[in-house]
């Protein structure tokens, strides 16, 4: 065993006591568990919340909140880190829900549903060349599915499984998603 794979088992096995004292009510051992996955989260929600700082905060906090209160349910067929990141994904893409039931109550459904719920920006003009701002712009189910597809590794199946959405809405949104990032880039390179 080399001395890498002899850490990450030492690791490992300092998480599974983690969550086992965390299970039992240890606040300081959750504390742990936060340290050791923030800044995933808090990046994971970032790129989710289009690149807004204040959201992804929101986000992050209710996914360790949610995640606290439902640690009773973590069986360790997985790593707590996969189990927290399939948790985080669901916190994002239901508090996105009750935004979009939200903003029907206050307005008649129309075209530019997306475009209200990132922000009164324009996503298309102005945008920097960098990717991460060129994911940003994009309508809200496309960079959904563009970040956990291409960014997250999750299969189409499973994405339509998380946001309720079929397959094939899937691929199409990750198809939109690409192509629009192609443009804006491509824009950027002709400034």
């Amino acid at each position: 065993m080399t001395a890498w794979q002899r850490d990450k088992a030492e690791l490992s096995a300092t998480e599974e006591r983690w969550v086992d004292e965390a299970r039992g009510g240890d606040r300081l051992a959750f504390e742990q568990l936060y340290r050791s996955h923030c800044d995933r989260i808090y990046a994971l929600c970032w790129r989710m919340s289009g690149g807004d700082r204040a959201l992804a905060e929101d986000m992050v906090q209710e996914a360790f909140v949610r995640a606290w209160n439902k640690l009773h349910l973590f069986k360790g067929d997985s790593k707590f880190g996969t189990w927290l990141h399939r948790l985080t994904v669901n916190v994002v893409l239901s508090d996105r829900r009750i935004r979009v039931k939200r903003v029907q109550r206050e307005q008649a459904f129309g075209d530019d549903l997306e475009r209200v719920l990132v922000g009164e920006r324009n996503v298309i003009a102005g945008l920097r060349k960098d990717l991460e701002a060129a994911i940003a712009g994009l309508p809200e189910r496309a960079r959904s599915v563009l970040v956990l597809y291409d960014i997250e590794g999750y299969q189409h199946n499973e994405i339509a499984e998380m946001t309720g959405m079929a397959v094939g809405s899937s691929n199409a949104q990750l198809h939109r998603a690409s192509k629009l990032v192609r443009e804006v880039l491509k824009d950027s390179d002709s400034i």
